[in-house]
């Protein structure tokens, strides 16, 4: 079996985000490694549990997905 990819999500709205958490955790090989309900949560999420994968709602109060994704762009790479 092949690792399974550690995904975390980002969702303001709470039944959004337990409804995509509970749906991606039903795929065999996708694993959610974390959740949080903003921009400055996301980026510290991506900071310390390295996902291979960030599913990020674009319209968040204060730093939304467009400028997270802007800010993770813009750091140097591994």
């Amino acid at each position: 079996m092949t690792d399974r990819i550690r995904v975390v999500v980002v969702d303001d709205h709470p039944l959004v985000l337990r409804g995509t958490c509970d749906t991606i955790a039903e795929a065999p090989d996708l694993e959610v490694v974390g959740r949080g309900e903003n921009g400055d949560q996301a980026l510290a999420l991506a900071e310390s549990l390295q996902p291979d994968v960030l599913v990020l709602d674009v319209h968040m109060p204060g730093r939304d997905g467009v400028s997270v994704v802007r800010e993770l762009a813009s750091r140097p790479g591994p």
